[in-house]
């Protein structure tokens, strides 16, 4: 058995420039890891199978996971096939890439166990069909995403603070989000000048998430976790991708664990990470 880990992320700055023809959008955002992760145990057998830890989350031909296995069967070939069970524990519908880090790990454990020897570039030509954010964890590194959010450009922007992410209890629609922003195709201000050289603290005056608003509206609870982060004293906060997940970033620790416990004391799922956190990429066979 291989056992690996799928990270979630956070969006720090989403800039939607332009509505295009085919209905999808061009953006600009950083990327960058949390701690959140769902848990791959994986073996060889004789068709292919998925089992997932939580029911909400359908194992059908439209999961990632299995389209991102699909999808290496058709384009590179399979000697074996393989049993997948997940562990999930990020959210679905949250705004934190859970179905993206998935299939991009589904990616790579393949490309492992079938010895197929993919580069990452190669390897996110693949999934292009698949989603727009799994480009990102199939590069592993922090960076800023543009086009569709296809291409990646690694930099070092992951966050020296403590992350707070705190999931509202439901999923947020993607499409709707989308639907009712206003694309700026010229943002105030340089979205990487401000990630690399602006202080966390001034970051609430320069960053804009142009999801945010729609999403608020609809959904008044967003904007209330936003602004209770600020009191417990984050030093920037903002929905992550598309919603509904809020999170805050936190200069000191006993601030941050005291902003993370209430919101678990209020039921919230709720996920603490560490500053400047780099994710295990590794996939390990366990004996």
């Amino acid at each position: 058995m291989w056992v690996a880990e799928a990270f979630g992320k956070i969006n720090l700055g989403l800039n939607v420039l332009e509505r295009l023809p085919t209905g999808y959008h061009r953006i600009e955002t950083g990327f960058c890891f949390i701690e959140w992760k769902d848990r791959f145990e994986v073996k060889k057998s004789e068709a292919y199978h998925l089992k997932l830890s939580d029911s909400s989350v359908l194992a059908d031909e439209y999961n990632l996971i299995t389209k991102a296995y699909r999808s290496f069967e058709k384009y590179v070939g399979l000697k074996n096939h393989y049993s997948f069970n997940v562990i999930k524990n990020i959210p679905a519908g949250a705004g934190l890439g859970g179905g993206s880090s998935d299939a991009a790990l589904t990616l790579r454990i393949l490309n492992k166990l079938e010895n197929a020897e993919l580069t990452s570039d190669e390897l996110i030509d693949l999934s292009r069909e698949l989603g727009s954010d799994i480009a990102f964890f199939l590069k592993g590194k922090p960076g800023i995403g543009t086009g569709l959010g296809q291409e990646i450009k690694s930099l070092d922007i992951q966050p020296d603070n403590w992350i707070v992410c705190v999931f509202p209890g439901f999923e947020s629609s993607t499409q709707e989000a989308y639907n009712h922003c206003e694309p700026n195709p010229e943002p105030d201000f340089d979205l990487e000048t401000i990630l690399l050289n602006e202080p966390v603290d001034e970051w609430q005056y320069l960053l804009r998430n142009d999801l945010e608003p729609p999403v608020i509206a609809k959904s008044q609870i967003v904007g209330n976790i936003k602004d209770q982060l600020y009191e417990f004293g984050a030093e920037y906060s903002s929905m992550s991708g598309s919603g509904s997940t809020v999170f805050g970033l936190f200069d000191q620790d006993f601030v941050a664990i005291n902003a993370y416990e209430s919101f678990h004391d209020l039921g919230f799922q709720v996920n603490l990470t560490r500053p400047k956190f780099k994710p295990d990429y590794g996939i390990y066979l366990k004996e």
